[in-house]
């Protein structure tokens, strides 16, 4: 794979990666899955090409100031895996500097982690359910429990505003920033504001999960189950969910392999952390879902092809990046198989 230096892989055009520049909340993906493959090979190829991009991805945000909610899908996948893997103590000040940005992130009257740089103070996503693992493993490597009071505080917003009853999710919850009162949602990348946009139902899946291994308070395992339930019982035959659960005619609709992918990784925690019956039952369903990848999504006999995924949606309503492979689809495709294949350490 040969691109400018300063570029991270974000979605295939032609079969080919296109790039975003490191401050994107993708460009933790690639070197993610480089680290993976060599905590799983011990090949030092993988260590070497993974090395740098943490050191550039800090560059370019203390130069041009480019941090936002993200941070948490950029920086545990690179310098918190490579701390965990070789010591690193520049991964680790990076890690703990990530994660005192997100922080400040949080608004109190609402009780949220802002979401996106752009004039939506207000704004909060599903998608940042994820992140909370950059705050509780900052937490634990400090000593200082304000990081994983943010966590908790964010992810119980998400229970009373975004989980509903069913075990759908909303992508986006709008809040007045001075008075933290919910004014409305927003469709974001969901077909409308009261449908399921898949791939955020899997983050809900994942992230609640995150949080009850780091908390060890049942509502989260709970919620992480209403929305694997939910997740699982709207999936169709071949396992690979439409973009969004609730869109009309959604067997015609584009499927979303990122948005399987994730669920599989998440199901797989999930499982660990269940009841032996329950949680038989969702690794078997992540069994499925990676075979269904597997056998009927991956780029495995196109060798000229840079992804591993076909069949990725990324922003259905923009119409951007629709039958694609995505980077993140790829990452959780790899992390899920590596857990198959016995991976003991954790990125989020």
């Amino acid at each position: 794979m040969t691109r400018e230096l300063e570029l991270a892989p974000h979605a295939t055009r032609d079969g080919e990666y296109d790039g975003l520049t490191l401050d994107n909340w993708i460009s933790g993906f690639w070197p993610g899955m480089l680290w993976i493959y060599y905590d799983m090979t011990g090949d030092i190829k993988y260590h070497d090409a993974a090395w740098d991009w943490d050191i550039r991805m800090e560059r370019l945000m203390l130069e041009e100031s480019r941090f936002h909610h993200d941070v948490g899908f950029q920086y545990l996948p690179t310098s918190i895996l490579k701390y965990k893997l070789t010591g690193d103590a520049d991964g680790k000040r990076r890690g703990l500097a990530a994660a005192n940005f997100l922080a400040g992130r949080f608004n109190l009257a609402g009780q949220y982690l802002r979401a996106w740089n752009r004039d939506l103070p207000g704004w909060a996503i599903i998608d940042c359910l994820m992140n909370l693992s950059l705050l509780y493993w900052a937490a634990e490597e400090s000593k200082d429990p304000r990081f994983s009071h943010i966590a908790t505080a964010h992810a119980d917003m998400a229970l009373q505003h975004m989980i509903r009853t069913d075990g759908s999710t909303c992508h986006v919850a709008v809040f007045d920033p001075a008075s933290g009162e919910l004014l409305e949602y927003k469709g974001g990348q969901g077909y409308s504001p009261e449908s399921c946009w898949s791939r955020g139902n899997a983050w809900a899946l994942y992230g609640m999960a995150n949080t009850y291994r780091y908390t060890g308070d049942t509502k989260y395992l709970q919620a992480s189950q209403r929305v694997a339930n939910h997740f699982i019982a709207s999936l169709p035959d071949d396992m690979v969910p439409p973009w969004d659960f609730h869109v009309p005619n959604s067997d015609t609709e584009p499927r979303d392999t990122s948005a399987a992918a994730i669920a599989a990784s998440g199901l797989l925690e999930l499982a660990k952390l269940s009841s032996p019956e329950m949680g038989a039952v969702y690794h078997k369903t992540a069994e499925h879902i990676i075979a269904s990848l597997s056998k009927g999504y991956s780029a495995f006999s196109e060798p000229e092809h840079e992804g591993i995924l076909h069949g990725a949606t990324g922003h259905k309503p923009e119409n951007t990046n629709v039958d694609v492979s995505l980077i993140y689809g790829d990452y959780f495709y790899v992390e899920a198989l590596a857990k198959l294949r016995g991976w003991k350490h954790r990125i989020f």
